[in-house]
């Protein structure tokens, strides 16, 4: 089902199309993908939504070789995605936006929050330590080192899907 509508830009007042698409995906919820954008400005937003609510879940995948990198990720609004290894971890926030993407996007996500530090560091020891963070990412996407990934979801709507991903199902008392 595919539908569109008028809207008002939210940062220049013009008008927009808004596209809502919805999808049907073996093994989970169906999803709304919602797609905005203004001609006038230039603003665009995107948004995957899960339209269903499962069991609290935690996936864990073990990155040791470059194929490992492929490994979809499917992360709802309220998933919160870790790679202990390199001390990343991005939680769910009142503009958190689900994706499906792999774990090299998820690479690239953290390499452009560093790169939004860079152009501005708030001291010399930030900048240190971002430039010392962006060569640890560039190792891992070489797989250099082998890392793990973990995908937590109190809504169960987030995966890895991966033969090599393991499911953990949580109390909710866990989550």
């Amino acid at each position: 089902m595919r539908d569109s509508y008028q809207g008002t830009c939210p940062a220049c007042g013009g008008e927009i199309r808004i596209v809502y698409h919805r999808l049907e995906i073996p093994h989970f919820s169906d999803l709304l993908l919602v797609a905005i954008a203004c001609d006038a400005c230039g603003y665009r937003h995107t948004d995957t939504i899960i339209l269903g609510e499962g069991d609290p879940v935690r996936w864990t995948v073990r990155v040791e070789e470059p194929d490992d990198l492929a490994i979809r990720v499917a992360r709802s609004t309220t998933g919160t995605i870790e790679i202990p290894e390199l001390g990343l971890k991005v939680e769910p926030g009142t503009a958190c936006e689900g994706f499906v993407t792999n774990i090299e996007g998820v690479l690239s996500r953290f390499e452009q929050a560093l790169e939004t530090i860079l152009a501005n560091p708030e001291s010399d020891d930030e900048r240190t330590a971002a430039l010392r963070m962006q060569e640890t990412i560039g190792a891992a996407r070489e797989v250099a080192f082998p890392f793990t990934v973990i995908l937590e979801d109190p809504a169960g709507n987030s995966a890895l899907v991966s033969e090599k991903a393991e499911k953990m199902l949580l109390d909710r008392e866990e989550t």
